[in-house]
């Protein structure tokens, strides 16, 4: 009978196996466990996959794979062969029998529990170590690929004489391939020490000699592969001087030799390496000598000489060499740091004019001041409407709908109006997910899929109570830039993902006649008529409603990675995006330009920048982006504009700088995936620009690299700084400004980007700087810096400020317009050069109470010690140069006869926006929509009070009915 308990042990519990069908249900749910695992993970291959052939880069997906996969694989195989063997031939070398004493007595168990599982150990082990340094290895895709592909740059470093190639492009592949050594060796070391010591090789606490013969010589050639490596350490280590940050008295930061390292390091890291590789032979002899009295001696000469030679000589030449008489030992260093920094950076080609900027109108006579005030007028094209100011004004004229929205911080671009070239801003009406009325997943991803046009306005004048003076405006717009696709399916706003062109119609826009719909006929987005496709990114998204909803049909696609960033990096991995992508509309499409940079921090002697620090400023704090936070490069170049169609999605990349090497390496890695410069259209070279970013590294970079002067540079006394911005408490770095404006010395204006800087730790004036940034132009790229004399009291942006704001009859004004709660907001404060001085113009808006979007009210001119505040920028000019605007009825002696006020285009304009708001206002009766027949009153009011104002302003004469 089978014990049932009761017994003096207690009662006895059987577990038997568990039934068939149990541990069929248990194998089953593992094998699906696994499955969905494994389709989790080829979701993710699958769809990275679709993606980049729906946008034709599927060579950037397969080059990058493949290249991740071979070194995953070399490097993982190399790894686990190292280790594997080392462990295998110290388990081979283990001797007969072991030592009969107490250690090796508690070894036997180990030994015993191990050994029939030795083969699985040693699997599990090298496994391990090839997987982590497989996965490491393909982390450095981009050193190999650079390696393999290496451009030279037809440039040698001042040291040594090599070509910059080989720190860019060689130096870094060698130094990871000798770190990928020292694990190798340090990870070996240990595992065959390990097993010798598990097999008795190697003894702690047992009578007799501490290590057998084979335990030497094996860990003793371990021992001298590492030494060897650091004799390759060292030699390399000398070609690293040149690239080296270190600290340099006077100076924020150094790249490159210094005296005590030409002097002192460089010999001592040849010496090292030297006795380096003396070591390494004595730890090799061991195979023969079976002793480790030299190998140790000389390991114990390396360290020494590591800290005599490498340490303290270099800190005896530092302090008793280089300190008594530091600018002098210096300067041929420094010298070479400014050449190499200006090169990298391209300001090599920088020009400094000596300025005088004195602001001085007294003792001119009445006609000197007319012709400064006409000079005004021709030397810039002031724009007062602030791009970072204006988008909730643009938002609550022009938004019309909820479910649309304007950037934060809207583009100034150039467009033709009336014929004529104009400084414009820009902003496309992207959709605001946020703002559907009714959130739920077909109306989020199927309905409301796109925005809808572009609005744009002149950038130097303003209308009516102070809006824009829209040149595109409505829905669908109308206007200057004639006839264009309008719908935007990708945007800086554009995050979510969107099914479109199946069975569900989308949102087009709601008109005068109701809501609009569309179907998607693009040929972006991957398709989900395939089951596995929507399979696959129904996990991928976390959305099961993918695989199984009745929306998604024949001719389904979905559209992702929908921002001008984010396609561009996914197509271009190897570029470094600028921060503001714009928009343009160029040859009947909205095209999203955006500008890439080749980087590298290889550049031999050229001081690093960190871009996340260099291209801040008081708009970076929540509105726009910051390029790369916190990459650290030494050299950058605007080698690439990329454009994204607004509607398709489409990305292109043309090649911009034709000279630059790391481009023409990426080029080589990535064939096919960047067009010639001679492809870019006229329509789109009308709207390319110099890049905010870049501009940024630049001037940051010339507040001390202006000085081409070792020993000026050493002192830092002509040290400048970035201003910060004036019109907001921020503390950050004014922002630099696009204006079309012409410096002295130029023949016409050209749309530029400029700077001020101010004297280091002072708030004075200390320099001007513009760069042409009209890609079409001759001088594009070429940086022009007005020094203004050290003694200078010329006032800086902060002073500009500080007296506007303290003159006491420009604050009462600012009170009467501060009445009823209203809010002020100072525009973008320009500076324009003008005669020798500085002419300051700063936009001033009141958002009223009430409102939620500033109006432009009055605008702030400053030159010398004369401002103004007036109504519009021609009456504070006037009043800034004491000239008086034309009677009526007299004319410019060079204008021709004065057309009638009806042949006035403004009034021709405010006459027609008359007739449409008056037709919207009937339509809006109709439909009883109460909302539109407020608004279009509204308009109709603007229209009437615009025809008025140039009736009014119309000479004698001119008017109807004279």
């Amino acid at each position: 009978m089978p014990d049932r308990g009761g017994g003096p042990s207690g009662p006895r519990i059987r577990v038997g196996r568990p039934s068939r069908r149990v541990r069929t249900l248990l194998m089953t749910l593992g094998v699906l466990a696994v499955l969905a695992m494994l389709f989790v993970m080829f979701a993710g291959f699958w769809t990275d996959w679709l993606w980049y052939r729906s946008v034709d880069y599927s060579s950037v997906f397969t080059t990058t794979l493949g290249t991740k996969i071979g070194l995953f694989a070399v490097f993982g195989l190399l790894m686990a062969l190292a280790v594997g063997t080392n462990i295998w031939l110290a388990h081979r070398l283990r001797p007969p029998l072991s030592a009969m004493s107490m250690e090796q007595q508690s070894l036997d168990r180990y030994r015993m529990s191990i050994a029939p599982y030795k083969r699985w150990v040693l699997l599990a082990v090298t496994s391990l170590v090839g997987l982590v340094a497989g996965a490491s290895a393909a982390g450095q895709w981009r050193t190999w690929l650079q390696w393999v592909n290496g451009v030279p740059f037809g440039q040698r470093d001042p040291q040594f004489h090599k070509d910059i190639s080989f720190y860019t492009f060689d130096l870094p592949w060698y130094r990871f391939l000798l770190s990928f050594g020292f694990a190798a060796a340090v990870l070996s070391l240990i595992a065959a020490a390990l097993v010798h010591y598990l097999y008795g090789g190697l003894r702690l606490t047992s009578p007799g000699g501490r290590a057998t013969a084979a335990a030497t010589g094996h860990l003793s050639v371990l021992l001298g592969v590492f030494v060897t490596l650091k004799a390759v350490a060292y030699w390399l280590d000398r070609y690293g001087l040149a690239v080296k940050s270190s600290g340099l008295k006077s100076t924020e930061g150094w790249t490159g030799l210094r005296y005590v390292d030409a002097n002192a390091y460089l010999p001592a890291k040849t010496i090292l390496f030297i006795i380096a590789l003396i070591c390494a032979v004595l730890f090799f002899a061991t195979l023969w000598r079976r002793t480790w009295q030299l190998p140790v001696i000389g390991f114990g000469l390396m360290v020494l000489s590591a800290v005599l030679i490498g340490g303290l000589y270099p800190a005896i030449v530092q302090k008793f060499q280089v300190q008594p008489n530091e600018q002098a030992k210096e300067a041929p260093y420094i010298k070479k740091n400014i050449t190499a920094t200006r090169e990298a950076y391209g300001i090599d080609g920088s020009e400094v004019t000596d300025y005088v900027g004195k602001s001085d109108l007294k003792g001119k006579s009445q006609q000197d001041k007319e012709r400064l005030r006409a000079a005004a007028d021709s030397t810039a094209s002031i724009r007062l409407l602030d791009p970072n100011i204006v988008s909730p004004t643009f938002q609550q004229l022009q938004q019309v709908k909820g479910y649309y929205q304007f950037p934060s911080t809207l583009d100034v671009d150039r467009y033709k109006v009336d014929g004529k070239e104009q400084d414009t801003v820009i902003g496309l009406r992207e959709l605001n997910i946020n703002g559907i009325p009714e959130r739920n997943w077909i109306n989020d991803h199927f309905k409301y899929t796109h925005g809808y046009g572009a609005i744009t306005a002149k950038g130097t004048t303003a209308v009516g109570e102070g809006d824009p003076a829209f040149t595109e405006r409505d829905l669908p717009t109308k206007g200057a830039l004639g006839k264009y696709e309008q719908r935007v399916y990708y945007g800086e706003k554009t995050t979510q993902y969107s099914i479109v062109g199946g069975p569900q119609k989308e949102l087009d826009y709601s008109g005068d006649s109701g809501e609009k719909s569309y179907s998607y006929e693009g040929k972006s987005g991957v398709s989900l008529a395939n089951p596995v496709n929507r399979a696959a990114y129904a996990v991928a998204f976390g959305e099961p409603q993918i695989l199984y909803s009745g929306a998604i049909g024949d001719g389904s696609r979905i559209l992702y990675n929908r921002t001008p960033k984010e396609r561009v990096e996914s197509v271009a991995p190897w570029l470094t995006i600028d921060g503001d992508a714009y928009p343009a509309v160029v040859d009947g499409r909205i095209q999203w330009i955006v500008d890439a940079y080749t980087t590298t921090n290889g550049y031999p002697y050229a001081s690093r920048t960190t871009l996340g620090d260099s291209t801040a400023d008081s708009l970076t704090t929540g509105q726009r982006a910051v390029v790369a936070q916190q990459n650290q490069v030494n050299y950058i170049r605007n080698s690439v504009k990329a454009t994204v169609d607004a509607y398709d999605g489409t990305v292109k990349l043309y090649q911009w700088d034709t000279k630059d090497p790391v481009l023409k390496t990426w080029m080589k890695a990535f064939p096919g995936t960047v067009k010639a410069k001679s492809e870019i259209s006229a329509g789109l070279l009308d709207h390319l620009r110099y890049p905010q970013d870049l501009f940024k590294v630049q001037r940051e970079l010339l507040t001390r690299y202006h000085v081409t002067n070792p020993g000026t540079f050493y002192t830092g006394s002509e040290r400048w700084q970035v201003p910060d911005d004036p019109t907001n408490k921020s503390g950050n770095a004014v922002p630099p400004y696009y204006l079309s404006m012409r410096m002295p010395g130029q023949p016409a204006s050209a749309f530029s980007l400029t700077t001020t800087f101010t004297p280091k730790s002072r708030e004075n004036l200390g320099a001007f700087m513009a760069v042409d940034a009209d890609a079409k132009s001759s001088g594009y790229g070429k940086i022009r810096i007005l020094k203004l004399p050290s003694e200078t009291t010329t006032s800086g942006p902060q002073q500009v400020q500080s007296k506007f704001n303290g003159d006491p009859e420009i604050a009462n004004k600012i009170n009467i317009l501060k009445r009823g709660d209203s809010e002020i907001e100072y525009g973008n404060l320009l500076t324009v050069p003008l005669d020798d001085g500085l002419l300051y113009v700063e936009p001033v808006y009141v958002r009223g109470a009430g409102s939620n979007f500033p109006r432009l009210k009055k605008v702030l001119v400053t030159y010398g010690d004369k401002t103004a505040f007036e109504d519009d920028l021609g009456k504070a000019l006037d009043a800034v140069f004491e000239v008086k605007s034309p009677a009526p009825g007299t004319k410019p002696p060079t204008e021709g006869p004065t057309p009638p006020a009806s042949e006035n285009p403004t009034v021709k304009q405010a006459v027609k926006d008359a007739q449409d708001a008056f037709d919207a206002g009937q339509k809006a009766l109709e439909n009883k929509d109460w909302a539109a027949y407020g608004k279009a009153q509204q308009d109709l009011k603007a229209a009437l009070d615009r025809i008025a104002k140039a009736e009014a302003a119309a000479p004698a004469g001119t008017k109807p009915g004279s």
